[in-house]
């Protein structure tokens, strides 16, 4: 069963501007899980890239966040994730098809199984 999840980077993840609370092994983790993996950011295609680059990952996809619903034809999975902290992340989760999940929330690691923030 393959799955995706992708990340809002800033007020999300520990690289974003503002920090967010979760951290980049969060998205080792899912890797290593099987998960396909990648962002989908405010920030330009190259900045998301340089992000990664940064800190070693290596990802599926970088896409602007208007864009989101290019990763759902790009890539078959059985389950879709988009994790954010705003309202807009969730606007273009749900307009993509994609499961939203609040970044601060708690019980996202439950349904994402073994990945710890």
């Amino acid at each position: 069963m393959a799955k995706l999840i992708s990340f809002d980077i800033d007020g999300t993840l520990e690289a974003g501007d503002p920090p967010g609370f979760l951290s980049m092994e969060v998205v080792r983790t899912a890797q290593k899980l099987g998960y396909l993996v990648g962002s989908c950011s405010d920030r330009p295609i190259s900045t998301q890239e340089r992000i990664w680059d940064e800190h070693g990952i290596s990802v599926d996809f970088t896409v602007l966040k208007q864009n989101l619903g290019d990763v759902m034809a790009r890539f078959q999975a059985d389950v879709y994730y988009h994790v954010g902290d705003t309202d807009i992340d969730r606007f273009f989760a749900d307009k993509a098809g994609f499961q939203f999940i609040e970044a601060l929330a708690e019980e996202w690691r439950l349904q994402i199984t073994d990945i710890p923030v």
